[in-house]
């Protein structure tokens, strides 16, 4: 096969796997097993001394999740990947071995809400903490760094509102405090954005979402760029000192660009054992394999449906990064040159009453909380998923109680637009 890089279709059909070599099975098997025999004692020691790559138990290692990393980090462009049970395993994965009590990390004011939930509440169990600031706000993002300030942490394309975030500029203010840049990549996924080309150390995502395509099963991923220094500021210990628990190891003088991979599967699915089950694994492999013609059609159907809602009297206004009229726009260009994928929100005049009746009344729109599926899908973030947050928090976060958030599917854009018109009537 030639040395070219391979085109993106391509890449998320054949990348990270071959014909299985005992069958001669084209798809990747199910490999539905807990544990994996030993040729003999040396080689299960080299395995637990990690001087040997190979399967142990699945609750580090599996040929089908296997396939799935491999495929991840091809299509990201990063040096390995590490797959776990869902797209909230994948973020305490990534901060994991980057943390210690009385760290922080800077992150952005428009996530998802059971981010913020997570990076509000479940830090402080670690003794963790989140600093929220606006990332179009590039002074306020190098203010808010200090000594203990351990990575910078946004999402690409930010739900609920889609808006876009400046990664070549976080990239850099990341580069110059000597901290990862983290970038949640899911609702965008990596054919839309590669982040590593614009500066981020680790990507994750919610595998669950756009990858799988389906809605059929939860997972997670983390991306090593493989570019970061985890030796350079001696901030990173886990991954730059002697690991008492493999004899003194240092992963990163020992795996070079594969540090932080190797330690989140021989550290973090060690003890954390978030993992994804196979089964899983293989649904979102065979998802991938139509990820390019699904998104085209998502972005397509979607700058459709936002430019109808945007010319209609009933809606104050709609937050697609995709039209000519959004402050992201120029953005868009640079950073997801292919399209502002399938995620915004819309404000209806009628405020929260009218948002709770429209979607009482949507029949193709499916009322849930999820966003990445085939099928159409609404929600009242201000009633559901950012309900914990305090009002001026939601709007902050792009969630007011006048907001529905809209995961545009890949039906007829037509239907969809009847469905929203009786719906808003």
């Amino acid at each position: 096969m030639s040395d070219k890089k391979q085109g993106f279709d391509t890449i998320q059909v054949h990348a990270g796997t071959e014909p299985d070599p005992a069958t001669g099975a084209r798809q990747v098997p199910i490999y539905q097993t807990t544990a994996y025999v030993f040729k003999d004692a040396d080689h299960a020691a080299r395995l637990f001394n990690l001087e040997e790559v190979g399967y142990i138990y699945s609750r580090l290692t599996n040929p089908t999740v296997a396939a799935l990393q491999n495929r991840m980090a091809a299509l990201e462009g990063g040096a390995g990947a590490v797959c776990c049970s869902s797209g909230h395993a994948a973020q305490i994965m990534a901060l994991f071995p980057l943390m210690a009590p009385g760290k922080n990390i800077v992150a952005s004011t428009r996530l998802y809400g059971g981010t913020l939930t997570q990076f509000t509440q479940t830090f402080k169990r670690f003794g963790w903490s989140a600093k929220f600031v606006d990332f179009d706000d590039f002074d306020a993002v190098r203010a808010a760094i200090d000594e203990n300030t351990q990575a910078i942490f946004c999402e690409s394309l930010a739900n609920p509102t889609g808006a876009i975030m400046d990664l070549d500029a976080l990239g850099e203010i990341a580069r110059k405090a000597g901290i990862p840049l983290i970038v949640d990549n899911t609702s965008a996924t990596p054919y839309l954005c590669n982040p590593i080309n614009h500066g981020a150390t680790l990507v994750v995502h919610s595998t669950t979402k756009y990858l799988t395509g389906n809605g059929t099963v939860t997972g997670g991923c983390i991306v090593d760029s493989g570019t970061f220094d985890w030796s350079a500021s001696g901030k990173f210990p886990s991954l730059s000192e002697p690991e008492p628990a493999y004899h003194g190891l240092d992963f990163h003088d020992t795996f070079g660009p594969l540090a932080f991979t190797f330690h989140g599967i021989a550290v973090g699915l060690r003890d954390l054992g978030m993992t994804l089950n196979p089964q899983a694994a293989h649904y979102t492999l065979m998802g991938i394999e139509t990820l390019s013609l699904r998104m085209q059609k998502h972005v397509q159907n979607a700058r459709e449906i936002a430019n109808w809602l945007n010319g209609d009297d009933r809606v104050e206004a709609v937050t697609y990064s995709g039209l000519p009229s959004s402050s992201y726009y120029d953005r868009m260009t640079r950073i997801c040159p292919r399209g502002a994928g399938a995620l915004f929100t819309v404000a209806l005049k009628g405020g929260y009453d009218s948002c709770v009746e429209t979607v009482s009344k949507l029949k193709l729109f499916s009322h849930v909380a999820n966003l990445g599926d085939t099928r159409s899908l609404v929600i009242h973030p201000a009633s559901t998923t950012h309900r914990q947050l305090a009002p001026e928090e939601q709007v902050k976060a792009g969630a007011g109680p006048n907001i529905l958030r809209l995961s545009i599917g890949i039906e007829d854009a037509n239907d969809l637009i009847g469905d929203l018109d009786q719906a808003l009537s």
